[in-house]
């Protein structure tokens, strides 16, 4: 019998000389699972850690220790057994039942069961679990270890919890404390199901589903373990003595489980249950799981070593992005959120999340949905950026969250890589780590060692790669481009955009370019007037060291100079669009030498000037449009080739691609001054490359020409632009608009007179909720684009189709 204990609990601060006087002495409701900073919010003790500075003026919450109380009724029955179980305690936990200790807690990221029979009396009973600042906590553990590096002044890496709670180059620092997942009570007899783990594998049409279980048990009477499954079914008997079994369930030709955009998701579902000796149901388990291979291709070849997923035994390019927490405060982060976030993902044309090692090992909810649509996922262990000791009680800590969520996870086909940290082996080459730690632990035994052998000995049915990035060999430098997979920073720290062309990588797992959030997301967080780009709240929302330095630096290589704030937030925000769409657009065009691609990032976890396609209010920005065209199935590009052009056609699909193509050059005035004819024949997951002619490569004036790229299909077409909009000769824009009601918002139709370059609407100026369905588009004279205004109201034409809200470069 499980006992949910969600309902009727109270929090207090501990005192001390930090907690303010209207938070200290008092007890208020609490959500559970939640954390601190949201009932403080909701009782209105606190302002909103995510407006303007609020977030500074909230450091206290972290350096408190805080207790959570509750009353319940013990279990009726005569259970042998009764266990409180902790799906997720932050962090640093002390329970106690009626006053007498039952158990600590000292790692986010597992969860903890305590015995607490002997405790219960009956009736009401009281429930307390103290959580101890998580500050003291690592900073102890510091001081008793000896320092590491880490990327921020903050302790991070002595404690097992998320670490961009202490603060990101995109995220708040916001330490929180609660219990953060479900907890109850589960009374039981004979003997439960520890852990079920089934290993999922496919060869000669035959499904095999070996599922591991481990049991506890209270008595020495055999139990029996049932599995059931598409029809199929076995059993084993746990005899006297035993703790383990293994059962096999075999389902003969079922259908494959494939990546979105290779094929089908389907999804079985496996029931597991245990029996007592005399056929009593004692406890079950139930997952959906699919069928399908994975394994990853680093072979060496004349290019280095290669890194390629195979599923099903077909290479699979990844178009992937980057998956942060999606809230700093885990327990907003709901189903429906989710959802709506995998949406966005899936219509950006995305096919892998990243899930980032400085965050969380990611819910039952996020990895249900992967499943559902094909979204593949590769998920770090959680460490990132830091040199983590691998003295006690952090050995045995990691050990055990790695096996619990090793276990926990075995079941979903959309997990298809484990990776052991982010950037640290990186970090321990190049960051001047060696120096500073002299000799002592950084986390090396973790990644090369206890990983992988938990990974080998649990699931062996996919990959890990020991970091990202990572070469493959401690011998190669481990960001080395030409072996494994790579991480490419320098573009948005030192270089301009157009470095990505001087990479040909295997796989990039990192590489972006900031730009600021919606201008709905900024007027709701930031209450500067006016804003500006260094207006106190936008400083406030800029994390990245000399980040705005940064986003003026891209500006001046490519636009011309702003003349007011809307001009920077559309030009910045434009820039982080082509700056990632010629990135994916180079990758791409070099498949099968590279085989990858992970942006820096989808998400944000709050709204912030950051790397995020979706700001920290779920608004997509142009990054998102720009996205979803650079990761199209089929994508026609212009690329430079050996002091010249060429076209590019890349086609992520199972059927070839064949279709006539023109390019031409021609004037901003559309006058043409070179065309060519071709016709596409590009296999299935193929790529084909075409020279230009001299007469397309080269301009008779670089100022006011561009090509035009174009292919029968759903390929869009392709530009290249032989001069930078700062330089080039574009006419003042001139085009003619029209508004018409449609259900449930407003069709824009604009016409061209002149070119526009990188048209753009922006209607969550008129109104928050208002979304357009496309974006960043270029017309030539005489063309027309249609966009989709989808809001609550109808909005105003005139200001529909007017700057700041209607944009265009020129």
């Amino acid at each position: 019998m499980r006992q949910p204990l969600h309902e009727g609990w109270l929090l207090r601060a501990v005192p001390g000389p930090q907690v303010p006087p209207e938070v200290d002495g008092r007890s208020i409701p609490a959500t559970v699972p939640g954390c601190v900073h949201t009932d403080l919010l909701a009782a209105g003790l606190i302002p909103d850690p995510y407006l303007d500075d609020n977030e500074t003026a909230l450091a206290w919450i972290g350096r408190t220790d805080w207790v959570y109380e509750t009353v319940f009724d013990a279990p009726s029955g005569d259970a042998d057994r009764v266990d409180l179980v902790c799906a997720g305690l932050d962090t640093v936990a002390t329970v106690a039942v009626n006053g007498v200790e039952v158990g600590q807690a000292e790692n986010m990221h597992r969860g903890h069961r305590f015995d607490v029979a002997a405790a219960l009396r009956p009736g009401a009973n009281g429930l307390t679990v103290r959580f101890d600042s998580p500050y003291r906590y690592a900073q102890a553990h510091r001081d008793r270890l000896g320092d590491r590096p880490n990327a921020y002044p903050e302790p991070f890496n002595f404690i097992r919890k998320t670490a961009c709670n202490f603060g990101w180059d995109w995220g708040p620092t916001l330490v929180t404390a609660g219990i953060w997942q479900d907890i109850g009570l589960h009374a039981w007899s004979t003997a439960r199901l520890a852990t079920v783990r089934p290993l999922v594998t496919i060869a000669d049409g035959v499904g095999r589903v070996e599922v591991r279980v481990e049991v506890e048990r209270i008595t020495d009477e055999p139990v029996t373990v049932h599995a059931t499954m598409a029809g199929a079914a076995a059993e084993a008997v746990v005899a006297t003595g035993e703790r383990t079994a293994a059962l096999t369930v075999e389902v003969y030709d079922p259908a494959l489980w494939w990546p979105r955009g290779y094929g089908e998701q389907p999804l079985h579902p496996l029931a597991v249950t245990l029996r007592a000796a005399d056929g009593r149901k004692l406890d079950a388990w139930s997952r959906r799981v699919g069928f399908r291979t994975v394994r990853l291709d680093t072979g060496a070849d004349e290019h280095g070593s290669a890194f390629t997923l195979v599923v099903n035994d077909v290479p699979v390019f990844v178009r992937g992005a980057n998956w942060i927490p999606d809230d700093a405060f885990g327990n907003r982060v709901t189903r429906a959120r989710l959802a709506e976030r995998f949406e966005q993902a899936v219509g950006a044309n995305i096919n892998l999340l990243r899930v980032w090692g400085g965050g969380r090992y990611e819910s039952e909810d996020f990895y249900d949905l992967a499943d559902s649509l094909g979204l593949l996922v590769q998920q770090d262990f959680l460490f990132a950026c830091a040199a983590y000791p691998e003295e006690e009680p952090f050995r045995s800590e990691v050990e055990a969250e790695a096996r619990e969520q090793v276990t926990r996870l075995a079941a979903h086909p959309s997990l298809v890589l484990w990776t052991g940290n982010n950037e640290n082996i990186w970090g321990w080459h190049d960051w001047d780590w060696q120096h500073r730690l002299a000799g002592r632990t950084w986390g090396r035994g973790y990644y090369l060692d206890l990983l992988p052998r938990v990974v080998a000995e649990l699931d062996p049915t996919r990959p890990y790669w020991p970091g990202s990035p990572w070469s493959g060999s401690e011998d190669i430098h481990p960001n080395d481009p030409a072996h494994g997979t790579t991480h490419i920073w320098d573009v948005w720290n030192t270089d301009d955009y157009t470095r990505y062309r001087e990479y040909v990588p295997r796989f990039v797992a990192e590489f972006g370019y900031q730009g600021p959030p919606a201008y709905a997301t900024l007027r709701r967080a930031i209450s500067d007037d006016p804003l500006a780009p260094d207006s106190p709240g936008m400083a406030h929302h800029q994390k990245a060291i000399d980040g705005d330095a940064k986003l003026r630096r891209g500006l001046d290589a490519h636009l011309p100079p702003p003349a007011d704030f809307a001009d920077w937030h559309y030009f910045t925000q434009l820039n982080q669009a082509r700056a990632i769409q010629l990135g994916v657009e180079h990758f791409r065009s070099h498949r099968p030498v590279c085989m990858g691609t992970i942006v820096w990032q989808l998400n944000d976890c709050w709204p912030v000037t950051s790397w995020a396609a979706v700001d920290g209010d779920g608004r997509r920005k142009p990054l998102w449009y720009a996205l979803r065209r650079a990761y199209a199935d089929r994508l026609l590009t212009v690329q430079p080739r050996d002091g010249g052009l060429a076209l590019v056609a890349v086609n992520e699909t199972g059927e070839p691609w064949r279709a006539p193509a023109t390019v031409t050059r021609l004037t901003a005035d559309g006058e043409p001054r070179a065309k060519s004819a071709y016709h596409l024949d590009v296999p299935a997951y193929g790529r084909v490359e075409l020279a230009l002619p001299a007469d397309l490569a080269r301009p008779e004036q670089a100022r006011p020409e561009l090509l035009v790229a174009e292919a029968d299909g759903d390929a869009g077409r392709a530009f290249w632009f032989f001069a930078e909009d700062r330089d080039a000769d574009w006419p003042a824009a001139r085009f003619d608009a029209t508004v018409e009601q449609v259900d449930g918002g407003q069709r824009v139709r604009v016409t061209a007179r002149t070119i526009l370059r990188d048209l753009t609407l922006f209607p969550d100026r008129l109104d928050p909720v208002a979304e357009v369905d496309e974006a960043l588009v270029t017309l030539l004279p005489g063309e027309s684009a249609t966009f989709t205004v989808r809001a609550p109201r109808p909005l105003d034409p005139a200001a529909l189709t007017s700057r700041p809200v209607l944009r265009t470069v020129n």
